[in-house]
């Protein structure tokens, strides 16, 4: 991995500036490698060198099925290299070694694979509408792609960008973030070993403030692909439309996780600690808001508050370990203080709610946080806090439950609980979200579309339709008359 360069043009640069920054280990706060720290400068030369990859070098000449199968060669290489990318990963995010190795890099192998196979499968349509004319579709590669991925799944959610993109045809320049960049520089190195054309998949990692917003800013760029805040995303809005590229956005949610009295309750209680505890809550998706139906609130709460006893908060590289630390010492202070808010707002902490004392007392890791009594007024209600902190909030009937799910302005993912299938569908028709789970919690597959309603963003990833964004449609008429 070469840390402390940039990847452009199919080999490794210094930066422009000559500067570095430190990435840190958040579970011991010490230096992990120096990092080339990109600017505008580093942006143009990446951006030159994706357009002229694509404009005319090998790669938009080349068969889609050859195109193919080095997206699928990139797969088996993110597999021969898991070990250590799920280390580099654990380094970055404070994730378990569990999550990373087990889950998140197979599945990001398994994306590259799944459009690998749709590589010979983008095509137009002939239309038959009138005498005298051949007419007919095409569809075509947009161009140039800039990624943008945040720091909770990096390597996972560059996946769902990078593979879509090089197989239809298109080149990427990846900004990674800033906290999180070693698996997308080690994943260059595995762009190299593959073959991939010079030009087609670029690296500028530094601040997003100047390297992003110089991405989506120029003009050459074709499209931005970006994971992140809302708040972000609004301003990559803004931004965008000085050149009218196009845009794909996942962003923020404030997912609700309904819980009727006729579920399972063993099934939900583990669903509902799956859904906020997972990653520490750094999850976009994160079931933060779980609504109880009355009459099983209580018992509900006192199983799910035991339950949080028994998840060992720890070192992210053992194997026993279930929660690690939250990313930084900025993304701990955030959590704490939306604790704090919590506790100033009249919500009944039932589980954690402090900094967790790990070994030397190094690291930025927090119980896991549990607020009862909450309404959907408060700003732990509102507000995505994206740590692990779990708001518990009742409601009477169907209908109540499912208005105060909605009653929020993102719209990414929910979950119904309940053994009535009527119910379920019913339920899952009527919240506005662009994934509702039933029975279950954060389950995702290469081949199902996930993206946002609402303030949730706009776009989709995975699946046939996380394909459309990186495609033109061009219309040929042919007059034959």
């Amino acid at each position: 991995m070469q840390a402390g360069q940039l990847f452009i043009g199919g080999t490794w640069h210094a930066p422009v500036s000559g500067e570095t920054y430190a990435t840190i280990n958040p579970a011991t706060e010490e230096e992990t490698a120096r990092i080339a720290k990109g600017d505008e400068r580093d942006i143009d030369l990446a951006v030159q060198a994706a357009r002229k990859a694509f404009d005319s070098g090998p790669w938009p000449k080349m068969s889609a099925s050859e195109r193919g199968r080095m997206v699928w060669k990139l797969g088996d290489l993110i597999m021969g290299n898991l070990d250590e990318l799920a280390r580099l990963e654990s380094l970055c995010t404070g994730k378990t070694l569990f999550d990373s190795a087990k889950v998140e890099i197979p599945f990001a192998a398994e994306v590259f694979r799944y459009y690998a196979g749709w590589a010979t499968k983008i095509h137009g349509e002939t239309l038959a509408l009138r005498e005298g004319a051949f007419t007919m579709t095409l569809r075509e590669p947009i161009g140039v792609v800039g990624a943008i991925v945040p720091w909770n799944f990096p390597f996972l959610l560059a996946s769902w960008k990078i593979a879509p993109a090089l197989a239809a045809g298109n080149t990427v320049v990846l900004k990674p973030a800033s906290l999180t960049p070693l698996t997308a520089l080690k994943f260059a190195e595995l762009c190299q070993e593959a073959g991939l054309p010079e030009g087609v998949f670029n690296v500028v990692t530094g601040p997003g403030s100047r390297v992003g917003m110089a991405l989506v800013r120029d003009p050459r760029v074709d499209k931005i692909a970006f994971t992140g805040s809302t708040e972000v995303g609004k301003g990559i809005m803004r931004e965008a439309a000085g050149t009218l590229k196009r845009l794909s956005l996942e962003l923020g949610g404030k997912s609700p996780n309904i819980v009727f009295a006729d579920a399972d309750m063993e099934a939900a209680v583990k669903g509902a600690m799956t859904g906020i505890f997972y990653n520490k809550g750094e999850v976009c998706a994160a079931g933060s808001r779980l609504f109880l139906e009355e009459r099983i609130h209580d018992e509900f709460t006192a199983k799910l508050a035991d339950r949080v006893k028994g998840l060992k908060v720890g070192d992210p590289m053992d194997k026993s370990t279930r929660m690690g630390p939250v990313v930084s010492a900025q993304q701990m202070e955030t959590v704490l203080g939306y604790i704090e808010a919590g506790k100033k707002e009249g919500a009944r902490l039932v589980a954690g709610g402090a900094r967790a004392r790990v070994g030397n007392g190094k690291g930025y890791f927090l119980e896991p946080t549990i607020f009862d009594q909450v309404s959907n007024q408060m700003r732990i209600a509102r507000e995505e806090i994206f740590g692990p902190v779990l708001s518990v909030i009742p409601f009477r009937s169907v209908e109540d439950g499912i208005a105060a799910g909605n009653a929020t302005t993102y719209g990414l993912a929910a979950a119904v609980w309940t053994r009535d299938v009527s119910k379920a569908l019913r339920a899952a028709r009527a919240i506005r979200a662009g994934t509702v789970w039933v029975n279950a919690y954060n389950l995702f597959d290469a081949a199902l579309p996930f993206g946002g309603f609402k303030e949730s963003g706009f776009g989709r990833e995975l699946g046939a339709p996380g394909l459309e964004p990186y495609t033109e449609v061009k219309t040929v008429w042919v007059d034959l008359s």
